[in-house]
C-alpha cells in the first residue's frame, strides 16, 4: 500500500469538511506532476491532508476508497479525481516549518516543491511524520 499527502486550502474544503462528510471525492488537481501522483494512488492507500494557506500544516489521515478515475464532471481527459474517506485528526498538526526543519525529511516533495498539491510519502517519511504528530503505529 503506498502513501500519499494531498493539498488543501482549508477554506474551501477542511479537514473537519471531510470528517463531516464522511467521504469524498478528490478533485481540483491540475498541475501534471500532482495529476502524474494523483493518477497512482489505488484503494486502501494511506493519505496524509495538509492545510495550506495560512495554516501550512498536516493535520489529519485519511484512506482512498477508489482508485483513481477520470473526473466524469471534468472538461479534459486528463483531470483526476480520487474518493477518499476521513481517518484520524493528528493529534499535533505537523507544519512546514518543522518539516523543513527536519533533516531526514530534507529529501521530500513538501519543503522542496512548495505548490504541488499531490505527492507520495515513502513509509520512512510517514513514520518520522507519525512520531512528529504523536500518531501510534
Amino acid at each position: 500500500m503506498a502513501k500519499w499527502l494531498v493539498k488543501t486550502e482549508p477554506g474551501d474544503y477542511s479537514f473537519d469538511d471531510l470528517v463531516r462528510d464522511g467521504k469524498t471525492t478528490w478533485n481540483g488537481v491540475n498541475n501534471n506532476l500532482a495529476l502524474k501522483y494523483l493518477r497512482q494512488i489505488k484503494k486502501g492507500d494511506g493519505l496524509m491532508i495538509y492545510h495550506t494557506g495560512t495554516e501550512k500544516a498536516i493535520v489529519g489521515l485519511a484512506t482512498a476508497v477508489s482508485d483513481a478515475y477520470s473526473d466524469p464532471g471534468g472538461t479534459s481527459d486528463k483531470q483526476t479525481v480520487v474518493d477518499i474517506k476521513a481517518g484520524t485528526r493528528l493529534r499535533y498538526p505537523v507544519t512546514l516549518a518543522a518539516v523543513k526543519a527536519h533533516p531526514l525529511l530534507a529529501p521530500w516533495e513538501l519543503p522542496r516543491l512548495g505548490r504541488l498539491s499531490v505527492m507520495p510519502v515513502p513509509d520512512e517519511y510517514w513514520k518520522i511524520v507519525s512520531a512528529m504528530a504523536e500518531l501510534s503505529e
